[in-house]
């Protein structure tokens, strides 16, 4: 819908920022995920724990931004923790 006043105009605009911003930074972590998953389907160790560290690392700098909630964060460190427990 079409803002009405200037202050909503400049709140559409920051808002749109944000959402790319915000979409960037899921698209970054998801994508570390899945590397991270890939190699501990493959059975490999070393590329799973060097994967295992970007992802939490990516999860945290998404937490710093507020993009994703600080639980949310450390129950998925935490679920891949055990993932990477499981790979030989």
């Amino acid at each position: 819908s079409m803002a009405n006043t200037k202050s909503a105009e400049r709140r559409t605009r920051a808002n749109e920022r944000k959402r790319l911003n915000n979409r960037s930074t899921i698209s970054h972590v998801r994508k570390a995920e899945r590397a991270f998953l890939a190699a501990a389907g493959e059975n490999k160790k070393d590329e799973a724990a060097k994967a295992f560290i970007a992802t939490a690392s990516a999860y945290d700098k998404a937490v710093k931004t507020g993009v994703v909630k600080r639980g949310t964060a450390d129950r998925k460190k935490s679920r891949l923790a055990l993932r990477l427990n499981k790979v030989k």
